[in-house]
């Protein structure tokens, strides 16, 4: 009797240094591979955003439709569903008689409840699980998840010497696929609407060019002394976005950081760029151990912060239309291109729960919305932690924004590029003293 396998794609759009899918092709003789839109990303979440903006939109699609393309080749092809994971994935399953799901490990607390869901649907059917989407394996990890070190130093420490799993070249050959290819295109939502030049495009290709086009220049070498610079394309490497898309495999990136080493020589810029993957390693595992508790107003650290939700003030923040020139400019930045550098996101995010005194929660939501680079770990686990509820050891992080203005654009280029020079406006155009009194 023929093996049929159905393979998830999730956050592992790409055929390199894929181990889940490479061990589809060796166990089964038909193998479905799908990609699941939710119908929930189509509606407003739970703090009145959009899921998905319109560059993460196109973005999605890009990467889809460059998958199909490489999938193809192989003589395979993608499916796009547009219901819900778990009725889709069940349909597939009994009308294909499928023995084996195969699906990336999850950091998602949404995204694992629907796996585990599906589990007891289909209780007859192997689910196998790979770490496709981290340094490390799980079983590589010197400690039990349970017992994940409170600090990224600790955490550190413990694992920067494991050895590298060596990512695996890309797939070469996949079993067919027994469903009929669909015009899921015609289908996908479209919201192009940007007026600004694109400079992301999603993919498996597009990201393998960055990869190849970063290190082949010099800039890695002087990764350090630039990545706090708030705008300018060799001024970071710009991985994020195919990194969270899956696009790229941290583990290519690791192993080919180490092929410049050996060639350009290694520094303390080429340390760091492996240092901050580390911070995203932090919080891929952070994600699996606190699942839920990665969304709460209280954090990991059971400490609710002294902020509320203003409205008013939430929306100038997500608009740019705060009295902070550099706030507004970083933000309008966001806006139009899905990008952010690390030292404005830090910067932005704590005028909102410092200044602003709103829910750090909003903010994640809105970053949700609008970066290309959104995951769930790193996203939600660093407002965490700029908000004070997270892992932190000194607690809330409050930046003085006069002096990072100061000190990363003291000619005001950056704020006139994004016109962040606001008239000066009040924060609330109502009076606090003139707030109606509401009934206990």
């Amino acid at each position: 009797m023929r093996k049929v396998g159905l393979y998830w794609f999730g956050n592992d759009l790409r055929l390199h240094d894929n181990a889940n899918l490479t061990k589809a092709a060796l166990e089964v003789d038909d193998l479905l591979c799908i990609y699941c839109l939710d119908p929930h990303w189509l509606m407003p979440n739970r703090y009145g955003l959009a899921t998905l903006s319109a560059n993460r939109w196109r973005f999605l699609k890009e990467s889809l439709i460059d998958l199909d393309k490489r999938l193809q080749k192989l003589g395979q092809h993608l499916l796009v569903c547009y219901e819900a994971p778990i009725k889709t994935i069940y349909d597939l399953a009994s009308s294909h008689k499928v023995s084996h799901i195969y699906r990336s490990r999850q950091t998602g607390y949404y995204e694992n409840q629907q796996g585990l869901a599906l589990q007891k649907h289909l209780p007859f059917v192997q689910f196998v699980e790979t770490d496709t989407h981290s340094l490390f394996n799980l079983d590589q990890l010197p400690f039990p998840l349970a017992k994940l070190p409170a600090t990224f130093t600790k955490f550190k420490n413990a694992v920067e010497q494991l050895s590298l799993v060596k990512p695996q070249p890309p797939v070469d050959f996949l079993p067919s696929s027994p469903a009929l290819k669909t015009d899921w295109l015609s289908r996908f939502p479209d919201y192009s609407n940007s007026e600004h030049e694109i400079v992301f495009y999603g993919g498996e290709t597009a990201g393998l060019e960055q990869l190849r086009n970063y290190l082949a220049s010099s800039s890695a070498s002087h990764y350090k002394e630039l990545r706090n610079e708030l705008d300018g394309w060799g001024n970071s490497s710009k991985f994020s976005p195919w990194l969270a898309n899956g696009n790229l495999s941290v583990r290519q990136i690791c192993f080919d950081i180490n092929q410049y080493e050996q060639q350009a020589g290694a520094n303390e810029s080429t340390y760091w760029l492996f240092y901050e993957l580390l911070w995203r390693e932090y919080f891929q595992w952070y994600a699996h151990h606190h699942g839920k508790h990665l969304f709460a107003f209280q954090g990991i650290r059971q400490q609710k912060p002294l902020t509320s939700f203003y409205p008013e003030r939430f929306q100038k923040w997500c608009n740019g239309n705060t009295p902070y020139p550099l706030v507004n400019a970083c933000m309008k930045q966001l806006n139009a291109t899905g990008f952010m550098s690390n030292r404005g996101r830090q910067i932005v995010a704590s005028c909102l729960v410092n200044e602003l005194a709103v829910d750090w929660r909003h903010g994640a939501a809105f970053f949700e919305q609008q970066l290309l680079d959104y995951e769930v770990a790193s996203n939600w686990g660093n407002w965490q932690y700029l908000a004070g509820v997270g892992a932190d050891p000194r607690g809330k992080r409050h930046f003085d924004i006069e002096k990072q203005t100061r000190q990363y654009d003291p000619d005001g280029l950056f704020i006139s590029k994004w016109q962040g020079n606001i008239q000066n406006l009040p924060l609330d155009s109502v009076d606090a003293s003139d707030w109606p009194v509401l009934d206990q």
